[in-house]
């Protein structure tokens, strides 16, 4: 059973800091990092209450950094910024939970990680605090269940939060129900044979239930031809809406 995401209880309140710039806390996952300068680096984070976040955080790259080691991916930190025009500095970084040691050791687990928060970045907005939740839900999905089944889930509720849900069942342009054995992201996800367009996934309806479960967050057990079927069709449906591929995905799928 999938995990649900659940509320932070972050601190959003922004008060001054001795030396006049405003600050405020908020609950936050890292999404990419980049090296600056010499010591410093540049952190994305998606938080709980402010979308996505670009922070500096300085001298994390030196050895006796007070917080550098908790600024890495797969941790569920609690993070004190200072605001800033172009980019927030980090002041201090709390860890709330670790994911990564289950993680990081498994190459699939890591790649499939790594396309969530991929993934994430292109669909949060600011301040929805869904997105955070449902990446600390994943990570800790990540720990037991199939990573492959993990994403998946992912990828169908994010977009059926974000008003791109595939239809599984009903033909998305006729609304003939189901079961149909076709499947195109362009019209919205199954199709019946009528309204099926060119190029169209001939699929197994099975599959489509499998989908459908794992929207739903219902336990499922497809078959290894059916759950492989069934991630091409969630990952065709999630690029075909953000116009873009989700690099992590390639990497995956090697």
């Amino acid at each position: 059973m999938a995990s649900k995401p659940t509320g932070a209880g972050a601190r959003t309140s922004r008060p001054k800091s001795s030396g006049g710039r405003p600050n405020f806390r908020d609950r936050a996952v890292v999404i990419r990092t980049y090296d600056f300068g010499e010591a410093d680096r540049i952190i994305v984070l998606l938080t709980h209450h402010h979308g996505l976040v670009r922070a500096v955080a300085k001298g994390v790259r030196r050895a006796k950094s007070r917080f550098g080691s908790r600024l890495q991916h797969f941790v569920d930190l609690d993070v004190q910024f200072y605001e800033g025009r172009n980019l927030h500095t980090i002041s201090q970084a709390d860890t709330v939970g670790y994911y990564g040691a289950h993680i990081i050791d498994d190459y699939e687990r890591y790649t499939a990680a790594c396309a969530a928060l991929e993934a994430a970045e292109k669909l949060a907005l600011d301040t929805d605090p869904y997105f955070y939740e449902a990446l600390v839900a994943a990570f800790r999905d990540f720990q037991h269940e199939p990573p492959t089944r993990v994403l998946d889930r992912f990828f169908l509720q994010a977009m059926a939060h974000s008003g791109w849900a595939p239809s599984l069942f009903d033909c998305a342009q006729c609304g003939t129900p189901g079961p149909h054995h076709a499947f195109h992201p362009a019209i919205g996800g199954a199709a019946c044979h009528e309204c099926r367009p060119p190029g169209a996934a001939e699929v197994d309806p099975e599959t489509l239930h499998h989908l459908w479960l794992l929207a739903h967050g219902h336990p499922s057990t497809p078959t290894p031809v059916q759950e492989a079927e069934g991630h091409r069709l969630a990952i065709a449906h999630l690029q075909w809406h953000i116009e873009r591929k989700v690099t992590a995905l390639a990497v995956m799928d090697q």
